[in-house]
């Protein structure tokens, strides 16, 4: 029996879920500059769901893949109580967006706001009743347009 190796995984879709502040730091990282339209957010009240369709960069590649890659994939946001935005406009639904990060604050009896700040001074904050986050990829990877890694001062 071989034990498995972190190459392993190389290919293999992303499939995570944040349960607590620590996980949401993880998928906070690998969805940070991932770049969507505002036409690609989704907020159903009656199943309390917030759903975002990302064309994520493959941060957990690292360097290893040239030239770099991304991957669409969509980050779930449930038990959502109320989304409220700041820079981000309904009707501007060809307005392109990238993510920064998803913050957690926490509140009373598990509840919490979840901050997800985009480049500009957009924001969506998120009353929650719990964290119940999750990252999927659902599609294979692609060539990023760019051929860059995106990089910050």
């Amino acid at each position: 029996m071989v034990d498995a190796r972190f190459e392993d995984g190389f290919e293999a879709p992303l499939a995570l879920a944040a349960a607590d502040a620590e996980d949401v730091k993880i998928l906070s990282a690998l969805a940070q500059d991932a770049v969507l339209t505002v036409a690609d957010i989704k907020y159903t009240r009656a199943k309390r769901q917030l759903v975002l369709l990302l064309n994520r960069f493959r941060w957990e590649n690292g360097a290893r893949v040239s030239p770099p890659e991304r991957v669409r994939s969509l980050l779930i946001v449930d038990d959502a109580l109320s989304v409220a935005a700041q820079g981000i406009s309904p009707q501007a639904r060809d307005v392109v967006l990238s993510l920064l990060s998803v913050e957690w604050q926490a509140g009373e009896d598990g509840m919490g706001r979840l901050t997800l700040t985009f480049a500009g001074d957009g924001a969506l904050a998120l009353e929650v009743e719990a964290i119940n986050l999750a990252l999927r990829d659902v599609t294979r990877p692609y060539q990023a347009p760019s051929g860059k890694t995106p990089s910050h001062p």
